[in-house]
């Protein structure tokens, strides 16, 4: 599991003041680093993970702007082009659809447009996932449509630590990354984050749970649930918790190898089943690992409707009972 080396000094945070921890260590680094977005910056944020950083930087490194999601991202490819390192925010991945035509069109295409003379190196953020009781628009989980396109890199943190790591790699790669955060664990638990600069590579799986039964594969918010299901069979099946924290590229060495370990696996996610990544993984296993599989791949997801409202979201997200049952399907067949 990733963690800070023992000598380096940290500070204990939660995932979202990891957000802006990251974003300060950034834009202190790198003065072509800047933020922009709607609230981001006197307001510092509809979940404050820009706060304070108005007042140290300046309204032309943390620029508000009007209510647009497509001149929000097409006003920072041009910005990107040309040198500087915007980072978008989307206040809810749910409102990001305006901006679908920008993502696909321009920031996943732009170098290969170009042969090669503009890159975009630019970091969208947008905070995603149900389970706070949001109304319509502010739950969804559509990571799969950005997963799709090529040129994109999709990475979604679980741990503080990893946000601040995962969101260095991204603002310095040459190439656009969409930073999902799930908005669910935003203040859900705190940990230990170093100060000083640090990367996460992207494109890396983190083992959290060693085990020789069954592999289970997930991301973001529902990393917790899934090793909390874990905890709670352990003595009866031994499961091994793979956090992918990439979802494009994928880390297909990861998967592969703990399949072959246990034979047997499961794919939580809390985005709907028809058309997820549970179906990428288990083609890759099928694809990679065939002759050691002894059971189906098992996906344990929210199910293929509209997020639901309020108190209907506990039955639609994974939670450790339902993933339990799904694992025991898993290693029972």
């Amino acid at each position: 599991m990733s963690q800070p080396d023992s000598e380096q000094a940290t500070e204990n945070l939660t995932l979202v003041q990891a957000v802006r921890d990251g974003l300060h260590t950034e834009m202190e680094r790198d003065e072509d680093v800047l933020v922009m977005g709607e609230d981001v910056g006197k307001n510092g944020g509809v979940f404050r993970a820009t706060e304070g950083l108005y007042d140290e930087f300046g309204d032309d490194r943390v620029i508000d702007t009007p209510l647009a999601e497509s001149g929000i991202v097409g006003t920072a490819v041009g910005m990107a082009a040309y040198g500087l390192k915007p980072v978008p925010e989307i206040q809810f991945l749910g409102f990001i659809y305006p901006a679908f035509d920008q993502i696909v069109s321009h920031v996943a295409r732009l170098r290969t447009r170009s042969r090669g003379r503009f890159t975009c190196p630019m970091v969208i953020r947008a905070p995603y996932g149900g389970g706070i009781r949001a109304p319509e628009h502010h739950s969804e989980s559509t990571e799969a449509f950005f997963a799709h396109q090529p040129g994109l890199k999709v990475v979604i943190p679980s741990t503080p630590y990893d946000t601040k790591g995962l969101l260095a790699s991204a603002i310095r790669d040459p190439d656009p990354v969409m930073f999902l955060e799930p908005k669910l664990i935003y203040r859900a638990f705190r940990g230990d984050v170093p100060t000083d600069s640090y990367e996460v590579p992207i494109g890396e799986a983190a083992v959290r749970r060693e085990g020789s039964d069954v592999s289970v594969f997930t991301w973001g918010a529902m990393t917790r649930p899934t090793l909390e299901a874990a905890e709670q069979l352990e003595g009866e099946i031994d499961v091994e918790v793979v956090d992918l924290r990439t979802i494009s590229p994928l880390d297909e060495e990861t998967i592969v190898e703990s399949f072959k370990k246990t034979g047997r696996a499961a794919v939580v996610h809390e985005a709907p089943k028809s058309g997820g990544l549970g179906g990428e993984i288990a083609s890759i296993i099928q694809e990679e690992a065939l002759l050691y599989q002894e059971a189906p791949v098992e996906r344990i997801t929210g199910f293929d409707t509209p997020f639901p409202l309020y108190a209907l979201e506990d039955y639609y997200l994974p939670e450790p009972a339902r993933i339990k049952e799904g694992i025991r399907d898993a290693v029972s067949f």
